[in-house]
């Protein structure tokens, strides 16, 4: 199948020249935690992807990143061994085989333009091809430029897209690597395009609350005009006020009723259960999730967290299955719920009961 332009897209800057630089959430996200680990020291990334033509124009795509160790400052002259380009090379083949080096990126405190001459000179040396790519991101303000390498020299891009797809070699790097990287679970960034979706879920919830608040204060104003309207019919009526007093009753019960129909709606809404989870799109966009339901436990038995963790390996990450929940992925995984917070943490996720079947969860 001929390869396409990214559909699942978010805008960086004016993206008008090329190469059109498509950047994957997962290699933003890897890049953003660097930028706390650089804030004493530089820190090094390569960029893995590919260079291409889609409809007539040039695109680089970036689907990966590996971290560069030992990169170190000498004044402004940025020392990388020969030997470590080459150990990346190797790992290159075993994390993202079917990818290529497409350029770099180097995350410090300070500017690059004190350093052109050096990064130019690593550059050409080691991604010397139009259209590789350079990334300079502060470590403090959290700024970046992009660069494209055209003609023998680095020319500054004015925006580049985020992509959102399916990514699972950039996420088996980041749990295989996350030790020695120095990145912990409370660094990980929240997906993007999972925070958009979550945000159009409050927001329904907090109209439908709107509307609910609405007619409540309706139904008050009338249950005022008839007490009004029985008050002065019956005000020289003593043998009517019995009546009269049943019926504020029973209006006072219509109305009641209602209202707490309305009120139990809008908490359901807020707080979903803990044994029910809300469906939501993939990284990429593409399939569509599944709700599940936490089923009855056998027998009131709990699987060994033993034999999870056996059969789990070392790669430290769980596939969500139908009816699976982060409360019952806990107890399978550690024979109890305190450690949901923690997985929540890990996977970027602000409301732990967004998961979807098929997900590749990251564990603490």
């Amino acid at each position: 199948m001929e390869r396409q332009f990214p559909k699942n897209v978010r805008q960086i800057g004016n993206v008008g020249d090329e190469p059109k630089i498509y950047v994957e959430d997962y290699v933003d996200i890897y890049l953003n935690q660097l930028q706390q680990q650089a804030e004493e020291t530089p820190v090094g990334v390569v960029l893995i992807g590919e260079i291409l033509k889609l409809e007539g124009q040039d695109v680089v795509c970036i689907s990966g990143a590996m971290g560069i160790r030992d990169v170190r400052m000498n004044g402004t002259e940025i020392v990388i061994e020969k030997e470590t380009f080459k150990g990346l090379e190797e790992e290159r083949k075993k994390y993202f085989a079917s990818s290529e080096a497409v350029g770099w990126c180097l995350i410090e405190n300070g500017h690059p333009s004190r350093q052109d001459r050096e990064i130019k000179k690593i550059h050409h040396k080691n991604f010397a091809r139009d259209n590789t790519v350079f990334v300079w991101k502060d470590a403090l303000d959290r700024e970046e430029t992009f660069y494209s390498y055209r003609n023998g020299d680095l020319v500054q891009m004015d925006g580049h897209y985020i992509y959102y797809e399916k990514n699972p070699d950039m996420q088996n790097y980041m749990i295989m690597t996350r030790r020695q990287n120095g990145v912990t679970p409370c660094e990980m960034v929240e997906d993007r395009a999972a925070k958009d979706f979550r945000s159009a879920v409050r927001s329904r919830i907090e109209e439908k609350e709107r509307q609910s608040s609405r007619l409540i204060y309706a139904t008050s104003a009338l249950l005022v005009v008839v007490v009004l309207a029985i008050g002065i019919s019956t005000v020289n009526n003593f043998d009517k006020m019995e009546a009269v007093q049943d019926s504020l009753e029973s209006l006072s019960q219509s109305v009641n009723k209602p209202k707490s129909q309305t009120e139990t709606v809008s908490e359901e809404q807020e707080a979903v259960p803990a044994g029910q989870s809300i469906e939501e799109p993939d990284a990429g966009g593409e399939d569509q999730a599944e709700d599940t339901q936490e089923p009855a436990e056998a027998g009131g038995t709990v699987p060994d967290p033993s034999t999870i963790q056996e059969q789990l390996g070392d790669e430290r990450s769980y596939i969500v299955q139908k009816g699976d929940t982060l409360d019952s992925i806990s107890v399978k995984l550690y024979g109890d719920t305190s450690h949901v917070k923690a997985i929540c943490k890990m996977n970027g996720l602000s409301d732990g009961n967004l998961i979807y079947i098929g997900q590749k969860l990251l564990l603490p």
